[in-house]
């Protein structure tokens, strides 16, 4: 046995120092992950923690010296149609998809990048561009006005400067909708006429509204300083809206019955939009259609995972 009062030799002293670096140290240990399932690396390395008794991923520290990314993720946002085909023909791939809500109030596509496909392993769905239909000015007006009473100075001023967002009927529009509302239709220049009619008896009082057995409406107007002499103002039924109804995008068209209210000579005018959320849902569906005839990719109607 050896003396205890006798110092250690110099070996001996780099001996301990090295065993207690070691045990305060952590050491690299590979993990094959063979059998774990898919979507890992065929091994990991970890660092363990003698002191702490614990292994340690070393990711985080690798990943401070990462100089480009290690995978494609992220949403972009794009204000048009055309926009967003260009952007997912840019970045797509032979399993990216796309998918559209269709319905109001939050219509919108969706292109998954990095989609999922049968038989392949799944993949991350984490790059993504969405196109959310942005609505046009003019057709928030429509919409906002949408069974909304005026009186008649606003109403004319209403349809004279949304002149340009009337549409002639179609033979097809007069076949569908005449015999369905029992009304005529309204050329745009007739709409107008109206509301010049509107401006000039802005003072006069509604006497009476009738309808004629053409089918067409008549209000009549009279003025007190003019010895009450009956104006008539012949009233379209129905008449045709052609809006695009989203930024850069398709015009669409959407039938409005034409409305009045007359009490005590008072009279209120407004409009009825016919199914405008069909017809922007159809919309919605033709531009996905269009989304995925351009970009030959498969489109279907709903939402990727989250």
């Amino acid at each position: 046995m050896s003396d205890p009062k006798q110092p250690l030799d110099a070996h001996a002293i780099e001996l301990i120092k090295t065993l207690a670096a070691e045990a305060a140290s952590a050491s690299l240990v590979s993990v094959t992950t063979g059998g774990l399932g898919d979507g890992l690396p065929s091994g990991l390395l970890l660092a363990f923690d003698r002191k702490g008794q614990t292994f340690k991923s070393i990711k985080p520290l690798i990943e401070e010296y990462r100089q480009a990314p290690e995978r494609r993720k992220g949403t972009a946002t794009v204000e048009t149609l055309a926009s967003f085909i260009a952007l997912v023909d840019r970045h797509k791939d032979e399993n990216s998809a796309l998918f559209g809500k269709t319905a109001m109030p939050d219509p919108h596509l969706t292109a998954v990048l990095d989609y999922d496909k049968e038989g392949v392993p799944a993949r991350n769905r984490s790059h993504r561009i969405v196109y959310a239909f942005p609505l046009t000015e003019e057709f928030k007006a429509w919409v906002s006005g949408d069974a909304k009473q005026m009186s008649q100075d606003l109403f004319a001023a209403f349809l004279e400067e949304h002149a340009a967002e009337l549409a002639a009927p179609s033979e097809a529009d007069r076949t569908n909708y005449e015999p369905l509302f029992n009304e005529k239709f309204a050329t745009p220049s007739e709409v107008l006429m109206l509301s010049r009619h509107l401006e000039v008896f802005v003072a006069a009082k509604a006497k009476q509204g009738i309808r004629l057995q053409t089918g067409e409406r008549v209000v009549e107007f009279s003025e007190e300083h003019r010895d009450a002499r009956g104006e008539p103002v012949v009233i379209p039924g129905i008449f045709m809206v052609s809006v695009p109804a989203f930024v850069d995008g398709e015009t669409v068209r959407i039938p409005a019955r034409l409305r009045y209210r007359i009490s005590s000579g008072d009279i209120k005018w407004f409009y009825q939009l016919y199914r405008w959320q069909f017809f922007l849902r159809e919309q919605v569906g033709h531009d996905l259609k269009q989304a995925s005839n351009e970009t030959g990719l498969p489109a279907f109607e709903g939402s990727p995972e989250a």
